[in-house]
């Protein structure tokens, strides 16, 4: 079969990964890919978002399978529109897809179905923001309500913050469309944990756990990023929350999408508090998380192909899926400046030199002239397997003393707290 995977990061270079390891798929094209996904796959110039186009090449090159890898393409609906045109498209649709694309609609979901969540409100003006803010302590959470590639969230730990991000959201429009509704949420306190399920709309499997950090700095300091590194399995999720989780938020979860007429094929993932008083729901988005996926997708030993057909043909609750029981950390290198100003067409060199069993996902990169230049803020994912997290994550940290490019930034301290 000949299989489309639509997106250009580190996510995707890991799904590339993993189909190419089916029996089933003979071709794989990317668009518009990265350097890595280059040497796995025919990269196509065609952005994400670009889905009319993207439709004409999948109808044109009989596209048995369409794998839909970031948030916008499924906000705008790509998947109504394959599914129109009669293609086989992994993902959901866009009634779903407001499930990522409005954080309001999220809040709103998980308050009507009893799924514990944060105290928030929603505000459009710079007026009411600040008066509604007085309802909350500090720190308190600010939060875009629309896409804005994981950087619209910011924590707030004094009412000078709060009143910087506020302004930067509303008045200054800092992302834009994403900006035009705001949520203040109340801070929770805890661990975070990451949990992707497959869903089919009447059944939904949870993936293996895993943990992200968010800040760019070691210690989980300064401002958020897309994620500078990821392990699996998350060990506090596994033998704390996990049977509380299933009950209180997978289980209405899946009622709710019923109960509400939400026809939920694909990814959900679940970003999580862990607090002393219970699991939180801090976050929802429908497609695999990143760079969760690079860590999670390293350790499925079923065939994602398989995977995502039956999820397309509704069969989920017919798959037997199997995991392997080592851990799994991935370890971001971003360019200098990162998640604010950063330089590309770095060259990067050193990437031959890495042993065979770490794999180098490619998020910010391009091929130009056989070199691989950066082309992005979050530019790779050093990603291993190991008997312990210890074990994986000294493995990372040795090869990526052989990747080289100018202003690299890594934090050293991933998976350092996983406990396994």
């Amino acid at each position: 079969m000949k299989v489309l995977v639509v997106g250009s990061g580190g996510r995707e270079h890991a799904i590339v990964w993993k189909l190419r390891q089916s029996s089933h798929v003979d071709k794989i094209y990317c668009a518009p890919g990265n350097g890595g996904t280059a040497h796995i796959a025919q990269n196509i110039d065609i952005k994400d978002h670009e889905i009319d186009q993207l439709l004409t090449f999948a109808k044109e090159n009989e596209i048995d399978l369409t794998v839909v890898g970031p948030e916008v393409s499924l906000v705008m609906g790509i998947v109504d529109l394959f599914q129109e045109n009669g293609l086989k498209v992994f993902g959901p649709n866009k009634k779903c897809a407001q499930l990522e694309g409005s954080k309001n609609f999220t809040k709103k979901f998980l308050i009507r179905n009893n799924i514990p969540t944060a105290p928030y409100v929603e505000v459009r003006d710079i007026k009411t923001a600040k008066e509604k803010l007085e309802n909350f302590g500090y720190p308190v959470v600010i939060k875009a309500d629309g896409l804005a590639a994981g950087k619209g969230v910011v924590i707030a730990e004094n009412q000078e913050q709060a009143h910087k991000a506020l302004e930067d959201m509303i008045v200054s429009r800092k992302f834009g469309e994403a900006g035009d509704n705001v949520i203040i949420e109340g801070f929770l306190t805890g661990k975070e944990a990451s949990i992707l399920c497959f869903v089919d709309g009447n059944t939904m499997v949870p993936m293996e756990s895993a943990q992200d950090y968010k800040k760019i700095f070691e210690n989980d300091l300064g401002p958020n990023t897309g994620g500078m590194g990821s392990y699996s399995p998350n060990f506090l999720y596994e033998t704390t929350y996990k049977k509380e989780v299933e009950e209180k938020i997978l289980k209405p979860m899946l009622e709710g999408f019923k109960k509400e007429k939400l026809d939920f094929k694909g990814i959900l993932f679940i970003g999580l508090m862990l607090t002393e008083e219970g699991t939180q729901v801090l976050e929802l988005n429908v497609r695999f998380g990143d760079p969760e996926t690079q860590s999670i997708l390293m350790r499925l030993e079923t065939d994602l192909v398989e995977i995502m057909e039956s999820i397309c043909e509704g069969n989920l609750e017919n798959m037997n899926i199997k995991w392997n029981d080592k851990q799994a950390v991935c370890v971001v290198i971003s360019s200098g400046g990162y998640p604010e100003l950063y330089e590309k067409n770095k060259v990067i060199e050193g990437l031959e030199n890495v042993d065979e069993d770490v794999v180098v996902f490619h998020a910010g990169t391009k091929l130009e002239d056989e070199k691989v230049l950066t082309n992005g803020g979050r530019v790779l994912g050093v990603t291993a397997l190991g008997n312990t997290t210890e074990e994986a994550r000294k493995k990372i940290y040795k090869e990526i003393e052989k990747i080289r490019f100018d202003e690299m930034y890594y934090r050293k301290d991933i998976a350092q707290d996983s406990n396994y």
